[in-house]
């Protein structure tokens, strides 16, 4: 009998652990876990590099926040070394077939299109005719210029993170630039070398839909009229020099060319004045 109790109990254990080994190691669901847990890594991966240069820029305009525009410090912009002004004044408006001769390059003020660019945020492709970008600095906006024969790449990813999607902000390759970079809003100009210069962002804090009076129309949108300007197919760039016909920078205007949009007004905007001060 205790032979016989014994077999029986040694079979009972000997199918249990055949049961035990038959169910074995779950490497299905280890598998699935591992290839879970690498997903959400590589998401999350995926997530910190493409949002570095927001993060990165956060972080610049962070320190930029001592030039940002008061009461008693209405012009920053003045504590920032390399920056040149001129005083021009609300000015008068071309004719989209008209050309001005600009006394700066790029130019900073002076008579300009009835339309202005758009200044949303709007990173160019291509260059934009340089009447339609002076009208968007008199309404408050900062545009950087930059040669695109020098600014390419992680510089231009740069530059851009900066502007896009940014209101009264605007960028545009200036082809033939003196220099890589150049900052513009009413009545000032910064040109730099390298896109990490952090005089940038305090240009732009300093500068940009500043409240203080510093450009003429204060208030003013960036955002286009509909069908007077289209970002994504603006006039063109030209590249050559003025003619003799072209507007000087004492242009009185014709009621032609006068009103925002090429809405007539009563009486033309009053002239420029471009003396430079230091």
């Amino acid at each position: 009998m205790a032979n016989g109790t014994t077999r029986k109990k040694g079979a009972v254990k000997a199918a249990r652990g055949s049961v035990v080994s038959k169910k074995g190691t779950p490497w299905g669901t280890i598998i699935a876990v591992v290839a879970i847990v690498a997903l959400l890594g590589a998401v999350i991966t995926y997530y910190m590099v493409k949002s570095a240069p927001k993060r990165d820029q956060a972080g610049r305009e962070a320190a930029a926040a001592s030039f940002a525009p008061t009461a008693s410090d209405p012009d920053p912009s003045k504590r920032i070394p390399g920056v040149v002004t001129a005083n021009y004044t609300g000015s008068v408006h071309v004719l989209p077939t008209e050309r001005v001769a600009y006394d700066k390059t790029p130019p900073f003020g002076g008579p300009h299109d009835q339309t202005w660019a758009t200044c949303t945020g709007v990173v160019y492709p291509t260059a934009v005719r340089t009447e339609n970008m002076v009208h968007a600095l008199e309404h408050g906006s900062v545009w950087i210029a930059y040669n695109p024969q020098q600014v390419t790449g992680d510089a231009l990813n740069l530059l851009s993170v900066r502007v896009k999607d940014k209101p009264f902000t605007m960028m545009s390759p200036y082809p033939g630039l003196d220099k890589p970079i150049s900052l513009q809003s009413w009545g000032h100009q910064l040109k730099l070398d390298d896109a990490n210069d952090a005089r940038i962002d305090e240009f732009i804090a300093a500068l940009r839909s500043n409240p203080n009076g510093v450009y003429p129309e204060v208030g003013a949108s960036c955002d286009a009229v509909p069908g007077s300007f289209d970002p994504d197919n603006p006039p063109p760039f030209d590249p050559s020099k003025p003619g003799p016909d072209a507007k000087p920078m004492d242009y009185k205007g014709s009621a032609q060319a006068q009103g925002e949009q090429g809405m007539p007004q009563s009486a033309p905007a009053s002239a420029p004045s471009a003396t430079p001060t230091k």
